[in-house]
């Protein structure tokens, strides 16, 4: 049976999340898995329900920011974005199973910034930087950016996207679509991957070794299609989740038929 992946709408805004959520479920498909919609203005109940038949959790990009409190900013940036709070409690309870399940996490964009606040870490609140890591103001809405992700050695991500890397750091080229970053490593967080030319935080993964943890930066779901590493970490998550859903299967009778 494919294993059932969680993913919480993008954003309450159903415009911008109509035109997004399908590259996820597209992606996770592709995979392998089987892609769970979880509504925003669904209740603490009805996401609990749900999260119980699923084996593993994506948190998506977002248009919102983290709310700057969460994480004790002094000041709140004049460029920070308004939170969506009910993205943010589907987030915190989809965290909260996995964290407790020990269900694997992947977290994209935004998902990695609301994974490393629940965690306890810091975000900086507007990336200043001669890479361009967001749209220019005033640049048409289909403008692409890449720019360049170094890989850590020896860290699971470059496990997953360039074998047993050990002392050499792989580089990669990722899209690009983020005006904040992680300051701080939430806990059980290390920093997996780097923008080498101003050393922003791109992807941070768990150091529980018992717990399958990756967030990045940038979109894989977006290059899916035409970009290999965006493809292995897909393939990596939905096997991941694959193992979680066996040993599920094999420690609770209920699990396959609870839905």
């Amino acid at each position: 049976m494919k294993p059932r992946i969680a993913i919480p709408v993008p954003h309450s805004d159903l415009a911008y999340s109509g035109r997004n959520l399908p590259s996820y479920t597209h992606a996770v498909k592709s995979a392998g898995g089987e892609a769970v919609e979880i509504p925003l203005t669904a209740s603490n109940a009805e996401v609990a329900h749900l999260i119980k038949t699923c084996g593993a959790v994506l948190l998506p990009g977002s248009p919102a920011d983290v709310d700057p409190q969460k994480y004790g900013a002094a000041a709140r940036h004049p460029k920070t974005a308004p939170a969506d709070p009910s993205r943010d409690n589907v987030d915190e309870l989809l965290l909260q199973d996995a964290h407790n399940m020990r269900k694997p996490i992947l977290g994209i964009c935004y998902g990695l910034q609301s994974l490393n606040v629940w965690r306890q870490g810091t975000l900086v609140q507007h990336i200043e930087s001669p890479v361009a890591h967001s749209r220019p103001q005033g640049a048409p809405t289909a403008t692409a950016l890449r720019h360049t992700a170094e890989i850590e050695p020896g860290s699971k991500l470059g496990a997953i996207l360039g074998g047993n890397l050990q002392h050499a750091p792989l580089q990669i080229v990722v899209n690009s679509s983020h005006h904040q970053a992680i300051e701080t490593p939430g806990d059980g967080l290390r920093v997996a991957a780097r923008s080498p030319e101003d050393q922003v935080i791109e992807a941070v993964e768990g150091s529980d070794p018992n717990h399958w943890v990756i967030a990045v930066q940038w979109h894989p779901e977006r290059s899916y299609g035409e970009d290999e590493p965006s493809r292995a970490i897909f393939h990596a998550f939905i096997d991941a989740a694959r193992q979680w859903h066996a040993r599920a299967a094999r420690s609770a009778a209920d699990f396959e038929t609870v839905r």
